[in-house]
């Protein structure tokens, strides 16, 4: 009995919010067959959350986005207003709007969404329930809550260091010439870092930008408008087609893996429609090993926080055909300390960081035009 006692006491404890009477109910189902979770709560509304978050303390919250009387973005808004700390997970639908709506929630500290299924099939299927435990594993036992630890750097403030590091880099002794590309793998807490560390790099930057985000289709397009808003460089989701261009950012589309291609002499997009690997699609390991073939002689390797180790076999990979720099974000900034982690275990890392330095690294290493 006393076993039993305690291992109900070390589950995570839940709170599902959701005004869906259906989706309540699968989600405890799934959330409770795991022996790490327990729910012990539920709202119908962002109203009676908040209630429940004024007097109570939970290891996660999943919260959905539409309800009535306080919706999922106006209760985040509050609870950073009010400075309660919690890890939450946003249920999210696949529709333009939602995706929007889903980069808002993540800017106002939610650690990570589910896309919820219009299916029921799926949506009680073993696909649907190892991807949201998976999720919620990341989200309870991530290092950050809604609430940033971390300093924030006023913007004018960031523009202002950028300039002085491009003049600095333009005044030093040149960069080795070649050919050079930065391609940067994230999953978990990326959309935040990647807001970090983009807006820091200036349109001179001498190499295009690739960027694996692991997330769902149609919402990479939320995530790159995002970006492009924030930043100096040029963001967009990358096309079938797309040529690669210094001073520009490509972002995989979700749902799909990326690959560099040559195509009459020049490094191409292409896409390919195989199943994920490492249980995630887009999967950054493809995009670098397709780099191996690729007309560029220096790739500078970064990798921010995200759970597994999606990046490290397509480095390991690389670094037997092209000389790579690799840029790991540290455990201390990392929202979840998995992907950074396995590629520092390789002893390929060059350098270990904080999120606030990764965007001079990525200057330092591949220069201005």
């Amino acid at each position: 009995m006393l076993a039993n006692a305690n291992s109900v006491k070390n589950k995570k404890k839940i709170l599902i919010v959701d005004d869906s009477a259906l989706m309540r109910r699968v989600m405890c189902d799934i959330i409770n067959s795991d022996e790490r979770f327990q729910v012990v709560e539920q709202a119908f509304d962002g109203e009676a959350a908040y209630a429940l978050l004024k007097k109570n303390q939970y290891d996660g919250v999943v919260l959905d986005v539409n309800m009535p009387k306080i919706n999922g973005i106006q209760l985040l808004r509050i609870l950073q207003k009010d400075k309660i700390r919690v890890r939450i997970m946003m249920a999210s639908t696949d529709t333009r709007e939602g995706a929007s709506v889903t980069m808002e929630a993540l800017d106002l500290g939610a650690i990570d969404f589910i896309e919820k299924p219009a299916n029921i099939v799926y949506l009680k299927g073993d696909e649907f329930k190892k991807k949201f435990l998976d999720i919620l594993q990341a989200v309870v036992t991530s290092r950050q809550t809604n609430i940033s630890s971390l300093p924030v750097i006023p913007r004018q403030k960031q523009e202002e260091n950028t300039k002085k590091l491009v003049s600095l880099v333009r005044k030093s002794a040149p960069v080795v010439g070649g050919q050079k590309l930065v391609a940067l793998a994230c999953s978990t807490g990326g959309p935040k870092a990647l807001q970090n560390v983009i807006p820091r790099l200036p349109a001179e930057l001498a190499a295009p930008v690739l960027i694996v985000q692991h997330m769902p289709k149609g919402f990479t397009q939320s995530l790159a408008e995002r970006l492009d808003s924030l930043s100096p460089m040029k963001v967009k989701e990358a096309a079938e087609g797309d040529v690669l261009e210094n001073g520009t950012i490509y972002i995989s589309m979700g749902g799909k893996h990326m690959n560099v291609v040559t195509k009459a002499g020049k490094s191409t997009i292409t896409y390919t429609d195989e199943p994920p690997r490492e249980g995630v699609k887009p999967c950054a390991n493809y995009m670098y090993e397709s780099l191996k073939t690729s007309n560029y002689s220096q790739i500078v390797c970064v990798v921010l926080t995200g759970m597994g180790a999606d990046g490290t076999k397509g480095i390991v990979n690389l670094e037997t055909a092209k000389k790579i720099h690799v840029i790991a974000q540290d455990e201390e900034t990392s929202t979840v300390y998995g992907m950074p982690k396995a590629i520092a275990a390789t002893g390929l890392v060059n350098q270990v960081v904080a999120l606030d330095d990764v965007a001079q690294e990525i200057i330092m290493n591949v220069g201005v035009r």
